[in-house]
């Protein structure tokens, strides 16, 4: 099927005032409660969260989002307008990072398990090897390579709906991952090949279970 039978011109939303003419106006505390800097209810949110979500784009607008996680307070509230995140190791890939350089806009999405509400903060990023700062970040006596900066210009709180329409925090709504192939058998797959033995597939996850354990910081 190609594009053209999927997106159909006479129903694409072409502007902001044909998007708004489609919903009511937004209540007045959905736009009040948009704060430009970290208050204590955020700054007790960002303490508590063990995970965000970090969006952001490259030069040519390409978009990118990436999950951080890490013990509940690794990201560091230095103020109440700056934040401190840090990078730890990953795939080297550096898509982050690579469009903060290109283009510093930022936003991030913090998660609490067992939380329905969200915190979002957008702003600016910059990237820092700051010897004082990759300290304040440590994990198990290792520094990151580097932190990320970020100047807040947006902060507010983010209803519940969407994770209670998706039960993502109750046992009952939890996935058997074995439902899958594992994620060095689909990476193969869709690369080089997934070796077709069992035992061959079963020592290639053995040996990602063991990079996790000793890459991890």
């Amino acid at each position: 099927m190609t594009k053209q039978s999927f997106i159909k011109p006479e129903f694409v939303v072409q502007d902001e005032a044909a998007l708004r003419a489609l919903f009511p106006a937004t209540h007045a505390a959905a736009i009040a409660k948009s704060l430009d800097h970290i208050d204590r209810h955020a700054a007790d949110f960002i303490a508590r969260a063990p995970f965000l979500c970090i969006g952001t784009q490259s030069a040519v607008g390409r978009a990118d989002v990436s999950p951080r996680g890490d013990p509940c307070g690794f990201v560091k509230v230095l103020d109440a307008k700056t934040l401190l995140i840090p990078d730890r190791p990953g795939n080297n890939r550096l898509d982050t990072q690579s469009n903060i350089l290109a283009n510093p806009t930022v936003g991030l999405l913090f998660m609490i398990p067992g939380f329905d509400d969200t915190l979002r903060v957008n702003g600016t990023a910059q990237i820092s090897t700051d010897p004082e700062l990759l300290a304040l970040a440590a994990m198990n006596g290792r520094l990151p390579t580097t932190v990320i900066i970020l100047s807040v210009s947006e902060v507010f709180l983010h209803c519940a709906k969407a994770f209670r329409r998706s039960s993502l925090w109750d046992p009952a709504a939890r996935q058997d991952r074995r439902e899958m192939p594992s994620l060095m058998a689909i990476i193969l797959d869709q690369t080089t090949g997934a070796p077709k033995e069992a035992e061959a597939l079963e020592a290639l996850d053995a040996d990602l279970e063991r990079a996790y354990k000793a890459s991890m910081y």
